[in-house]
């Protein structure tokens, strides 16, 4: 249909009309649009919220830095799952490379989004406050009072009191106050900055290292003397501070009293002998009661049992005379152990048994402990002798026996019993290789030690992350005009953001004015107060709608 013919199209109408075309972006365009993306402050709290998740798997999963041991078992409990753990470094979470891209990315957005608005506050504080709107009777908490130009000077001193800082427009005074607020914000942000500037980089000088120690036994402050040592990317061997640790005494309480938790632990204490700058001395460790020495801090992590164990061959020569800890495996610390024995009898001998604190026969036959404390000590072992699998070059762990190589001569489906032994005494190994005896029991605890040069940057970040906070939420951005209209002075207020307390505000503003002038003004003083009450209020804003842009 033509346009002539058509009776709804008017005369002047024009059919295709081309849609305006858009000049592409461009390699810089596009780079300033993902700039402006990723420093906007949405962007910001995103990438926040997925490192809290990120996170997440490192609490989970056994870390190499702090549960080595952890990590052996679940990869042997779950080998199916292993190529996971492998692909997304599960097992070592804050340094692998899916986590550190979202730190770097929540760094750099944070970066981006701080440094513009530094710049815009700083020209903001050093700006004079704005001029002051034509009508003053649109905004909150509009209000007259007695006076004239004459009083604006006194106005702009009552202002300044009140910490506005204002600036003179010919027959009138505007000010402003609050600054303090995005000061408060941008401290906040720059506070999350230096957070988590202090955790990246801070880490990467402390390390964790754990001993455990039997009872008379110590240890000192060296990388060779732990059992386990971790540490960050630019820890130096040389910054480890000298100084030595022996555990003199383990004590542990257990409910006695409460006959639904016969046995429970109550508390642990290591008594400790420090030296420390060639000075000994005593101290303490408790589960939730670190030990400072050296600027390194001391954690009682776990306890356990540790038999004395002799074994001697068939002529009487001791081959093994040492305290083994044993792992508790239950709350009455049921605890298994393994002893191997590569050379000194005439077969490689391997030990695998339990160690019962209070032993007690189960109607099976079979040993249990029925309470913790050493009440009735007992220890059963099995006995496999054959090879133990020792120089083949594979790392094997002191508390797991390889029996595929090993014949099993007493105790399980030997046909001999298992080797049952309390303390004091002694038992001979089947085969004639040799005798075992059980000869005393010892605690053992394991002591973490933990370096961390974050600790008090971490808690004045925090400090001030808090402050700034309270800053950016309580404190009010508020603008205040007093303007000459003749014989009458007009006030108003404007917020910058919700501020309801702004009208109050004027309030007060008005009621300094009036005092001020009383105490000024002599024989008028008392005609300013009365029309105080008259005119406050006269007029109030209609709306946000009617308010002026600032």
């Amino acid at each position: 249909m033509s346009q002539s013919s058509d009776p709804l199209r008017p005369g002047d109408h024009v059919d295709g009309v081309a849609a305006p075309s858009q000049p592409p972006l461009g390699v810089r365009g596009w780079a300033r649009f993902l700039w402006r993306q990723l420093t906007s402050m949405r962007t910001a709290i995103v990438l926040l919220l997925l490192l809290a998740v990120a996170a997440i798997p490192g609490s989970l999963v056994p870390q190499e830095s702090s549960d080595p041991n952890g990590v052996i078992q679940v990869r042997a409990d779950n080998p199916e799952l292993i190529w996971l753990y492998d692909a997304l470094s599960l097992h070592d979470v804050y340094s692998s490379p899916w986590f550190s891209a979202i730190y770097i990315l929540l760094f750099t957005s944070l970066v981006g989004c701080v440094v513009p608005r530094l710049a815009h506050h700083w020209k903001a504080m050093r700006a004079q406050p704005p001029r002051t709107p034509a009508r003053l009777s649109r905004l909150v908490g509009f209000q007259t009072v007695p006076g004239d130009a004459s009083d604006l000077d006194r106005a702009d001193r009552v202002l300044r009191r009140l910490g506005y800082r204002t600036a003179r427009y010919g027959d009138s005074v505007s000010a402003e106050r609050g600054y303090l607020r995005e000061t408060g914000n941008l401290l906040f942000h720059i506070s999350m900055l230096g957070l988590l500037l202090v955790i990246g980089l801070g880490s990467g000088f402390g390390y964790d290292g754990q001993r455990l120690l039997v009872e008379g036994r110590g240890f000192a402050n060296t990388l060779s003397s732990y059992d386990s040592f971790s540490s960050g990317q630019w820890f130096d061997e040389g910054s480890l501070e000298p100084f030595a640790v022996v555990l003199d005494d383990l004590q542990v309480e257990y409910e006695t009293e409460n006959r639904d938790a016969i046995g429970a632990p109550l508390d642990f204490t290591a008594l400790v002998s420090v030296t420390e700058d060639g000075a000994e001395r005593d101290a303490q460790i408790k589960v939730n009661e670190p030990l400072n020495v050296a600027g390194a801090d001391l954690y009682l992590i776990s306890n356990g049992y540790a038999p004395r164990i002799s074994v001697r061959d068939a002529s009487g020569q001791v081959v093994y005379d040492q305290y083994t800890p044993f792992l508790a495996q239950d709350d009455a610390m049921t605890s298994l152990g393994v002893i191997k024995l590569p050379d000194g009898l005439e077969e490689q001998l391997g030990l695998r048994g339990f160690f019962y604190p209070t032993a007690v026969p189960l109607d099976t036959g079979a040993l249990a402990s029925a309470y913790p404390d050493l009440a009735n000590p007992v220890l059963s072992l099995q006995a496999f002798a054959g090879d133990l699998g020792l120089d083949r070059g594979v790392p094997r762990s002191v508390y797991a026996l390889e029996t595929d190589e090993m014949t099993q001569i007493a105790g399980g489906d030997s046909g001999t019993d298992a080797l049952t032994l309390a303390p004091g005494q002694t038992i001979d190994i089947p085969g004639g290789l040799g005798t075992i005896t059980f000869e005393d029991v010892r605690r053992y605890g394991v002591i973490e030690v933990h370096v961390d040069h974050t600790q008090t940057p971490v808690f004045w970040i925090t400090v001030l992350l808090f402050v700034s906070l309270l800053a950016s939420l309580l404190v009010p951005r508020r603008r205040m005009w007093v303007k000459a209209v003749g014989d009458r002075l007009e006030l108003a207020g404007l917020a910058r953001g919700e501020d309801p307390t702004l009208e109050r505000a004027v309030d007060d503003l008005a009621q300094r004015l009036v005092d001020d002038g009383a105490a000024t003004g002599g024989d008028d003083a008392a005609a300013t107060a009365d029309a105080v009450g008259a005119t406050a209020g006269e007029a109030r804003p209609a709306g946000p709608a009617d308010r002026p842009r600032e």
